[in-house]
């Protein structure tokens, strides 16, 4: 009997929380701000080399008022390993001046101030909520997230607002961070980008990538 597409995500989901049940946010912080801080920096970055630029920016500028008043060039030098070093300095400062200026020095905990914020889309905003707050208000979709959910044929969606909107049909609100932390987890470890590894992967019975591959070869 085929699987609808939802019982098929429930499966995947299902077996990628056994795979990997100690899948938490890779990123280093310890507050809602240092979070927000690292989630910017991780754009076209991976969140190892995030996780090494950080120790040093936060013993610098531990909070939102320092790094909104602290000079933007030191700022630069500190991520310029993350790059795009200016627009993220840019967009850190501009995001952590709203927060001092308009939310009283913390961190917002809705989608909609989070999304007021310079450099936030809803990405880190749905990072943010879930790691910082406990707040599951969508699914957070980066590179990992958006090829794995096209192979498995969860979505044929490019934009991530959109495969974010077909995911979030398809799964239980609970379980709505669980599935991209779990994800992102199988990404790196077998179906990476350039050779994924459908020979180990424990999903390839559920993946219509797999499938329509293995069916050309067979």
């Amino acid at each position: 009997m085929r699987l609808t597409k939802k019982r098929k995500a429930q499966e995947i989901l299902s077996i990628l929380k056994t795979l990997y049940p100690d899948a938490t946010c890779s990123l280093d912080y310890e507050t809602p701000v240092q979070l927000l801080v690292a989630t910017i920096l991780s754009a076209q970055c991976t969140d190892e080399r995030v996780n090494k630029v950080t120790p040093n920016l936060f013993a610098r500028f531990p909070d939102a008022p320092s790094l909104a008043h602290g000079h933007r060039e030191e700022i630069e030098t500190l991520i310029h390993s993350t790059g795009f070093f200016r627009n993220k300095a840019k967009n850190i400062q501009g995001a952590c001046l709203k927060i001092v200026d308009e939310f009283n020095g913390e961190v917002p905990q809705t989608m909609k101030e989070l999304l007021t914020l310079p450099g936030v889309a809803r990405k880190t905003a749905n990072v943010v909520l879930a790691h910082a707050f406990g707040i599951i208000e969508g699914v957070t979709v980066d590179t990992h997230v958006k090829r794995l959910s096209n192979r498995l044929g969860l979505t044929k969606n490019s934009q991530p607002v959109q495969i974010e909107k077909d995911l979030m049909k398809l799964l239980p609100q609970p379980e709505w961070e669980n599935f991209s932390i779990s994800i992102i987890y199988h990404g790196r470890a077998v179906c990476n980008a350039r050779k994924p590894q459908c020979d180990m992967c424990q999903l390839a019975e559920l993946c219509s990538s797999y499938k329509k591959n293995y069916q050309k070869v067979s």
